[in-house]
């Protein structure tokens, strides 16, 4: 609990025995005026219903809360708002407390699954997959702290006609080329041959379009149109030739995202593929039949009306028996449910599939799943960066290793520009530019709302000032430098009159709880990005404004130091549930 927790409830308390009044929750906010005081309470949502001035209420309640309560020093009262001076022992109890409970957990007994990245393995991993990616990790991890059981899955987009163009493409222009002969990574040297596809495709077109065929007319006559089309059927029909093929170049695939997986510093507990999924959920077709929740058309397709929920018809089988998205999507959730004992399922996909989701979770509520009230769609708007949006058919994607590589470069030029790692060994330098580079591109990405659309810009996330990954980072290296320099030892109590850099600090530190609660909630990493950064900041004036290593007082010296050591072990899990790893020297 903080201390403006504390004051909370004392306040109340008091309320209820001065004005016999329940359930009155008034403001209480950090004092940052010239008034003397650590908080100050508004007390003007009981004008109205004392019939008094504010001035004599905060006048009354300053008197009764250092009267009745034990941990007010002091009270004023300034045009009705009443600030308070709390006990010196109070922020010294409270920072003994949130130092001992630090590592606790209160386990929830329920258990989360949050799906992220699920790629299709005809392209690299790209810029919009970065954010996905961090997103659902970092909540994956926030989730953790908050006290819930995580299961970390994606489903993997491994058929359809994308797919098949990428390996008709391959069998023509590939000359039994490969990944290692090439020596190019696997997800690229299949993405390269889906590009190529799409080259020859529009070539195609513009020849039918030039003898006279219509541009509609001449996308669906294109004779290597027609060939993907057929190697799709061949495939659905386990064409053995066909189906060889396709489980070889998705190996090279999966081999691939695995390495910008690990780069990226994410995992998952359980990975589904498509070509298992998408023949589920035909099965609840039937069942929705017969409760009469879906009906069927002459022509034998089956479809959901929604419009009583202000949405439209939607189709779940066509009228030849094969099943669509929608269907796969409502078998794959009830079989996830089935299969694991989770009580609430994130789905983390861009906003531009708010619509499916909507209608996802509608349908599932009508076939009578209570849990469906416990699917969320963790929507996030899309990554553009300065030059605009990307096009993956056009090769004009920003690829996620490529990125990657780029913020390594650039931390390892600036690190050498300061020349402060010198004494480092080269593997710790590279390990320091690694960490430091990934950790500007994630910190960048994840300080945004969720919600919100963003333009990331590379050397902007990389500056060593400001709301930056970087400028944090430098902050716990910082302390680990003073720790070392330090005779530090664990005190328990410690009789120091504290200061106003001192309390801020605490009450900094005591929020984090509160804040990966809330984080959790919303599921919002921001709200922790953006909380270590104030946390680091208050810090920094801490640091500036107190002597530490050569403060005569040994009691001040260590409660100091201890106040140190707390703000650098919040700060390393702080970036830990943002997928951010910690350096020791910058």
């Amino acid at each position: 609990m903080n201390i403006k927790d504390i004051i909370e409830q004392k306040l109340s308390e008091v309320i209820l025995n001065v004005y016999q009044l329940k359930d009155i929750n008034l403001e209480i906010q950090e004092n940052k005026t010239e008034f003397e005081g650590d908080f100050t309470i508004v007390t003007f949502p009981l004008v109205k219903q004392l019939k008094k001035n504010p001035e004599s209420i905060g006048v009354e309640l300053g008197e009764a809360l250092t009267e009745q309560t034990d941990i007010f020093e002091s009270f004023n009262v300034v045009k009705g708002f009443l600030n308070v001076k709390v006990k010196n022992q109070l922020f010294v109890d409270n920072f003994r407390s949130v130092q001992n409970g630090f590592s606790t957990i209160d386990k929830k007994n329920a258990t989360v699954m949050v799906e992220y990245s699920s790629p299709n393995t005809n392209k690299p991993l790209h810029l919009g997959h970065i954010r996905n990616n961090l997103l659902g990790f970092s909540v994956a991890q926030i989730l953790k702290e908050a006290g819930y059981d995580v299961v970390k899955t994606q489903i993997i987009n491994d058929r359809g006609i994308h797919i098949c163009k990428s390996m008709l493409a391959w069998e023509k222009f590939g000359n039994g080329e490969t990944p290692e002969t090439t020596h190019t990574k696997g997800d690229k040297f299949v993405g390269n041959y889906y590009v190529e596809f799409d080259k020859n495709y529009k070539k195609e077109i513009t020849e039918l379009v030039s003898q006279g065929v219509g541009e509609e007319q001449a996308k669906k006559e294109a004779p290597v149109m027609k060939e993907a089309q057929k190697m799709l059927l061949d495939w659905e029909n386990g064409d053995e030739t066909v189906r060889n093929l396709w489980a070889e170049m998705n190996s090279w695939v999966y081999k691939g995202f695995n390495e910008t997986y690990k780069r990226l510093g994410v995992d998952f507990d359980q990975v589904q593929y498509e070509s298992n999924t998408y023949i589920l959920g035909k099965d609840l077709i039937q069942t929705g039949l017969d409760k009469g929740v879906l009906y069927q058309k002459e022509d034998g397709s089956v479809w959901c009306d929604l419009t009583d929920e202000g949405l439209d018809q939607k189709l779940l089988l066509r009228s030849d028996g094969t099943s669509v998205y929608m269907t796969q999507d409502l078998g794959t959730a009830v079989e996830r449910f089935k299969q694991n004992n989770i009580q609430k399922l994130i789905y983390t996909v861009g906003n531009e599939q708010d619509y499916h989701f909507q209608v996802l979770f509608k349908i599932l509520k009508k076939l009578g799943y209570e849990w469906a009230d416990q699917l969320f769609h963790l929507s996030y708007g899309m990554v553009e960066l300065p030059e605009g949006k990307m096009k993956s058919r056009e090769g004009t994607v920003v690829d996620a290793d490529d990125l990657m590589q780029e913020m390594y470069e650039t931390a390892k030029s600036k690190a050498q520009e300061l020349g402060k790692l010198e004494s480092l060994s080269e593997e710790d330098k590279e390990a320091s530019y690694e960490t430091v580079g990934l950790g500007a591109l994630k910190y960048f990405m994840l300080k945004v709302d969720p919600k919100k659309k963003m333009l990331f810009n590379p050397a902007e996330s990389i500056d060593f000032n400001g709301n930056t990954g970087p400028f944090i980072q430098y902050t716990y290296a910082r302390i680990q430098s003073l720790l070392s320099k330090a005779a530090f030892a664990y005190t328990e109590t410690a009789d120091v009159t504290l200061n106003q850099f001192e309390k801020e600090l605490i009450m900094q530190l005591a929020n984090f709880k509160t804040v990966v609660a809330k984080s959790a909630e919303t599921l919002s990493p921001a709200l922790v990005a953006n909380y270590v950064y104030d946390l680091v900041k208050s810090y920094n004036s801490f640091y500036q404004n107190n002597p530490i290593l050569n403060q005569d007082d040994e009691n001040i010296k260590q409660f100091r130091l201890n106040l140190s050591d707390l703000a650098a072990k919040t700060i390393k899990k702080s970036l830990e549930l943002l997928g951010i790893g910690t350096v020791n020297r910058m």
